[in-house]
């Protein structure tokens, strides 16, 4: 059974940074590209970030690129969103996924509970 459980989401000034952090289980984790999520109120999920299995550099969605860093642990089982220089539009729920660039539509079970990131003043 698939597990993904994120942490790290809380409440931060427009200008401040936050860490989330997944933890995963139930599958063989260094094969699977990873990724981040998130859906703002009102709006779609969306696509934030991929960190593939090895040797190949991480992709970004344009809203985030040199604002957020994803990486990977495989001896952890785990994968990380670095996030700087935050904004407001950049509210929403974060979710990491067992999923490769740019995939939103996936079957529930790929995806963590997710973690409310909240920028305001």
């Amino acid at each position: 059974e698939v597990q993904l459980v994120e942490s790290g989401g809380g409440l931060v000034q427009p200008g401040g940074s936050l860490r989330l952090s997944c933890a995963a289980s139930g599958f063989p984790f260094d094969v699977y590209d990873m990724s981040w999520l998130r859906q703002a109120p009102g709006k779609p999920l969306e696509w934030v970030a991929t960190v593939h299995t090895r040797d190949r550099g991480p992709w970004y969605a344009p809203f985030v690129k040199g604002r957020f860093t994803i990486s990977r642990d495989n001896a952890q089982k785990s994968v990380s969103l670095q996030m700087n220089n935050l904004k407001t539009e950049d509210t929403a729920i974060y979710y990491c996924a067992r999923s490769t660039v740019g995939i939103t539509s996936l079957p529930q079970e790929l995806l963590g509970q997710g973690t409310q990131v909240t920028v305001s003043s």
